[in-house]
């Protein structure tokens, strides 16, 4: 399908970054939509509330300026993620602030509320939603979402356990609208083998973490550029919903990371840390598979300029063979 009039003309590679949990920041989200990449952040990052529309300002106000500044290759647009889940008290105020300054696009993660992307359409945005399965695909779609992002296996945080051809092929059956998809993607390579298996754009997110731009300790973006698809680990322990994370943070935090208890399904909790004091996100570091092809902690731009070269020499092999 074609993408919808205000990502066209506007990415220099069919690339969303991720939103990252205390991670995503307007430095970061500035420097990937000018680099012509969405970027994204959760609503909640900014704390307090007052915060976030410090943030839709400051995000608003330097991107219009760059376009202004650079009419014939303009930013990207950029994204805020929504936590739709019970657990948090702040939604309906952040959707608010997001109309009110009319936020391009909307990720919604954990629930799909109809009166979200009500609101976000009346601002004229868009609203696309993380999936983990094929279920909660349509469930989105029949709530008024735009599209879907497919969160397959191996994505960083909380992901699927779904193979990201089947979960794909699934979604395209009966889906014809806007499909991203996420989970160890951090090559140029890996962004066009997305696109091969039916998605429009994808999803990419650890690579980000290990960004100047970042919100993350010097060690988590070390971390990132010294670990590999074996030094993930899955579990459900640190916030009641499935996720992937490094093994280092787990160690650090007194834990033997092979030998993690398994715990009870819970409300969405950004605090618990197992036995220990260590926080979920804070502590105990998110992460996806394909950090193998992080080698150095280079800007976003730079990231994205690799994507770019390694996207475009991945089509010229495909056409030469």
């Amino acid at each position: 399908m074609s993408l919808p009039p205000l990502l066209q003309n506007r990415l220099s590679i069919p690339v969303i970054g991720s939103p990252l949990f205390i991670i995503s920041n307007p430095d970061l989200v500035i420097a990937q939509c000018k680099a012509g990449v969405v970027g994204s952040f959760p609503a909640l990052n900014a704390r307090p509330i007052e915060v976030l529309e410090e943030w839709l300002i400051r995000i608003t106000e330097e991107l219009d300026a760059y376009n202004q500044a650079n009419p014939d290759k303009p930013a990207a647009p950029f994204a805020v993620n929504q936590i739709v889940h019970k657990s948090n008290n702040r939604l309906m105020q952040d959707v608010e602030l997001c109309a009110k300054y009319k936020v391009p696009i909307t990720i919604t993660s954990l629930g799909a509320v109809e009166a979200v992307n009500d609101a976000m359409h009346a601002a004229g945005g868009i609203v696309i939603h993380d999936v983990i399965n094929n279920r909660f695909a349509k469930k989105a779609i029949e709530k008024g979402a735009d599209g879907v992002i497919a969160v397959a296996t191996g994505a960083g945080g909380h992901a699927g356990v779904l193979n990201p051809i089947a979960l794909i092929q699934e979604i395209r059956e009966w889906f014809d609208g806007l499909v991203l998809l996420g989970g160890s993607i951090a090559t140029g390579d890996a962004v066009l083998a997305a696109q091969a298996m039916g998605a429009d754009l994808a999803y990419v997110g650890s690579a980000f973490i290990a960004t100047k731009e970042a919100n993350a300790s010097e060690g988590y973006k070390q971390g990132i550029v010294d670990c590999n698809a074996d030094d993930i680990v899955y579990t459900n322990l640190f916030t009641g919903i499935h996720g992937n994370y490094l093994k280092p943070s787990i160690a650090a935090a007194g834990m033997d990371p092979d030998n993690l208890p398994v715990s009870e399904p819970s409300a969405m909790n950004f605090g618990s840390g197992g036995n220990t004091d260590a926080k979920a996100w804070k502590d105990i570091w998110g992460c996806g598979q394909g950090i193998s092809a992080v080698k150095e902690v280079p800007t976003s731009g730079e990231l994205v300029e690799r994507l770019i070269k390694e996207y475009n020499a991945a089509k010229a092999r495909v056409l030469a063979a």
